[in-house]
């Protein structure tokens, strides 16, 4: 018999020392090593797949021809976005999200929407009776989709290979685990080695693999970071609980672009696809409200158009609170900091709440004009008119700078019947307003801009 062997992993990277040690060396993580107990591969645990592989030779790049990637349509649009066009066949994808968005839902609503396919359903958190249910409020109804519940990936493989699915699915790889190591299910190194296998399969027999994985409490996906190295495309699933829309977007694609997102609404029948985004973000008031300005932004390469909403009142104490949501605090304290220093607006002595619409997080600097104007608005007290929207970078000096992709911004837009958009005036380079029904107010400052809404 081969001798047992111990070792110690870093349960928050995925590093290895033979002794535990206090501060994790890679990540500078405390109290991080736990010890595992791993087991030299003997001949009763092997695993069942059955490789052909050939020795390599090397050709020249000239010479090797390029295969055409064969794609299954997931009758899902968003998802086939962020995909890049399908799912590849003989590709590892893995699915990350909040406890509760909805992830086992989409994967599910998939499944049995596919019909035709042979597909395989792995579930080792939940029973063959908890599915059901959630098909049966889905409301889809498949004769090709088949449920397992399985921990053990030899006794999984074993039965792929009786079955021979077209589309395989494991909820979640962290409860996996396999006979050739001795660890507990949720380890590193039985997250590395299940992971392994359901690669090797899916490269050697071209079946499309989805795993479903948990994120750690930072938001990061858990496990060693060499999961997200050894599969083919890493999906995020974002939102928040308290609101319905969910953003699926994609951190790494070998077969597509990762600046693709996806957006869902979740409803009481499943996950519902959000095809104009825009429509659903701004809201429909009766009357014009101050603190309310509309932002041309980019989500990847989709233009939205989102409501910003800020609040500006009299601070109760001494020190005034700035809060935001779905917006970076730091970037709304530089911002409120130029509008004093620059431009002579008095709100050091005032609270500032900005508010997202939608519940949705916000990266995009083009944002910045329409927080600035939505803090002047609330601060003034005077409304904007609902047909307005913005589209520009604040500077530190106060100027408005000018965005990328400016041209689907105006498109987007113009296809909503909006009236005008102020843009940077460094931002016209080829922009015709002749191709466009809205009127473009070009920008150079931030009192230009005051100007021009306030008097």
């Amino acid at each position: 018999m081969s001798k047992t062997k111990t070792t110690f992993f870093c349960q928050n990277c995925g590093a290895q020392a033979p002794k535990w040690i206090g501060r994790c060396p890679s990540c500078g993580e405390w109290n991080t090593y736990v010890e595992e107990v791993l087991q030299k591969d003997t001949g009763k645990n092997r695993s069942p797949i059955k490789s052909d592989s050939k020795a390599a030779v090397p050709h020249l790049i000239s010479e090797i021809e390029a295969g055409k990637e064969n794609r299954i349509n997931t009758l899902n649009g968003e998802l086939n976005r962020v995909l890049g066009g399908g799912l590849v066949t003989g590709s590892l994808v893995l699915l990350g999200g909040e406890p509760g968005i909805g992830k086992s839902t989409l994967i599910l609503q998939i499944a049995l929407k596919l019909q035709g396919k042979k597909i395989l359903y792995v579930t080792g958190e939940e029973s063959e009776q908890q599915i059901k249910i959630r098909a049966q409020r889905i409301g889809e109804a498949s004769d090709s989709c088949y449920i397992l519940a399985e921990t053990n990936t030899q006794r999984i493989f074993q039965i792929i290979e009786n079955m021979q699915p077209q589309m395989v699915v494991v909820d979640s790889i962290q409860t996996l685990h396999t006979d050739v190591i001795e660890s507990s299910a949720g380890s590193i190194s039985q997250i590395r080695e299940c992971a392994a296998e359901f690669q090797k399969y899916a490269k050697i027999t071209n079946t499309p693999v989805i795993l479903i994985g948990h994120i750690t409490k930072d938001g990061s996906l858990a496990g060693p970071k060499l999961l997200e190295h050894m599969v083919d495309a890493v999906i995020q699933f974002e939102g928040e609980r308290n609101h319905g829309y969910r953003i699926l977007r994609a951190i790494k694609n070998r077969f597509g672009s990762t600046s693709e997102l996806g957006i869902y609404e979740m409803s009481g029948t499943g996950l519902r696809e959000v095809i104009n985004p825009s429509e659903i973000l701004l809201s429909n008031r009766e009357k014009n409200l101050s603190g309310i300005s509309i932002a041309a932004m980019i989500e990847g390469v989709r233009p939205m158009l989102i409501e910003t909403q800020a609040l500006v009142s009299s601070a109760s104490y001494g020190t005034p609170i700035r809060s935001s949501t779905g917006f970076d605090t730091r970037r709304l304290n530089m911002l409120l900091a130029v509008l004093e220093k620059r431009s002579g607006f008095r709100l050091g002595a005032k609270d500032v709440f900005l508010n997202i619409a939608g519940g949705i997080r916000v990266d995009d600097p083009a944002i910045d004009l329409s927080v600035v104007v939505s803090v002047l608005s609330s601060n003034e007290d005077i409304a904007i008119d609902q047909n307005i929207c913005f589209a520009g970078e604040i500077g530190l000096s106060g100027e408005v700078r000018s965005v990328n992709k400016l041209e689907p911004r105006l498109a987007e837009a113009d296809k909503l019947g909006l009236e005008k958009i102020f843009v940077s005036k460094y931002n016209l380079k080829g922009i015709q307003q002749k191709d466009y029904s809205i009127e473009i107010i070009p920008v150079g400052r931030v009192e230009e801009v005051f100007a021009k809404l306030f008097g």
